[in-house]
This record gives structure tokens, C-alpha cells and sequence, in this order.
């Protein structure tokens, strides 16, 4: 499906950890081996929920997810050893793009955890930085505002962001990392599958 190829090499240099899985359940029994005996955090991911990893990983750690437990979650998760999360973009030169509204999961890839984990399906990568960032807007955010039953023009009309004013807008802060932050670890997972939104 992807040739990740080019953005492995670009990650690399970046200084990240990469692997790559053909398969998100070869990704998913990889990170349930990897992580162990340890806080986790996850952060707002469709790709998270569809790896299934919160049940696997919660049988043997300490597992905080606000979609399982509540918003108090946000708060644990913050402090946890290891965070999970994914992208909205990903450039193939190795920038990763991500759009929040709450904030707590792009805060938490660049502060607060000895690890932190991207893992990025096929359907995120792009050629470029801009084109990352066109995929993270007009894709993701609308995708991602239909799901949360908000009222904005991208969630009504499905088809690209409006950079609206809406008190329902869900596209409140852009991060895009150009490396791993000093001081914590991160691990890209590239995954030969289209995962999330």
C-alpha cells in the first residue's frame, strides 16, 4: 500500500525510533510486548481504538484513557510514564502535524512523559509538510468533528476546513514536530494499513 521507505530514513535522522508493521494487529502485539509494568496515557485516537490496545495494555499497567474513564482521565494521562497517540499528518520529510481542541494530546508530545509513542497508519502520509498539513485540516478535522457530533461547516458539509469561528470548533492548536523533544524518548509506528481518521 505505502512505501514508508523515504519518511523512515527522514524519521531517523530526526532522531526518532522507528518501526514499521504491515499489519496494525503485528503493531498492536508489538506495543502490548513493549510497554510493561508502567503508567499509560492515550490520547483522543481512533487509531488507539481500533488496535484495541487499551484492553490489552490494561491487563498489565496502568492504563489512562478520558474515552474509557471520564474526563478526569485527561489529568492522569498528562503524568503517565508513556503516552500513546497518533497524527493528523505526516509528512514523508518527517514532519508530524497534529490539530487538538483540548489540548491534552498534542501537549503531551511535547512534555511530561519518558516516552511517547506515534502510531501512524498509511492513510497519514504525505509527500510533503503542506500537504501533511492540508490532510490534517481539510481530512482529519472534518472526519474527526463529524464524530464528535459537532455543528461546524466542516462537520456539515463533510468536505474541507472553513477555518470557522464556531464555539463548537474542535481546531484549536496545531503542533508540528520537527524532532523528539529533549529529554523524552518517541517511537514512530508505521503501520502498512489506514488507520483512523
Amino acid at each position: 500500500m505505502a512505501d514508508f521507505t523515504k519518511v523512515e530514513q527522514a524519521l531517523r535522522q530526526r532522531g526518532y525510533t522507528v518501526r514499521v508493521f504491515e499489519t496494525g494487529a503485528e503493531a498492536a502485539d508489538y506495543l502490548n510486548g513493549a510497554i510493561d509494568g508502567v503508567s499509560v496515557g492515550i490520547g483522543g485516537s481512533v487509531t488507539v481504538q481500533q488496535l484495541g490496545l487499551y484492553d490489552r495494555l490494561a491487563a498489565h499497567n496502568q492504563v489512562y484513557w478520558h474515552w474509557q474513564g471520564g474526563p478526569e482521565q485527561r489529568t492522569r494521562a498528562a503524568g503517565a510514564d508513556v503516552y500513546l497517540t497518533s497524527a493528523n499528518g505526516l509528512a514523508e520529510t518527517g514532519e508530524i502535524l497534529n490539530i487538538d481542541g483540548a489540548g491534552n494530546r498534542v501537549a503531551s508530545t511535547l512534555y511530561g512523559h519518558k516516552k511517547v509513542y506515534f502510531v501512524i497508519g498509511a492513510n497519514k502520509l504525505a509527500p510533503t509538510r503542506d500537504e501533511a498539513l492540508w490532510r490534517a485540516r481539510n481530512i482529519a478535522a472534518p472526519r474527526n468533528a463529524q464524530r464528535l457530533e459537532k455543528k461546524t461547516p466542516c462537520a456539515v458539509n463533510g468536505d474541507r476546513c472553513y477555518d470557522c469561528k464556531s464555539p463548537d470548533r474542535i481546531c484549536r492548536g496545531l503542533v508540528e514536530l520537527w524532532g523528539p523533544m529533549m529529554g523524552m524518548e518517541a517511537e514512530v509506528i508505521l503501520v502498512n494499513e489506514d488507520l483512523g481518521m
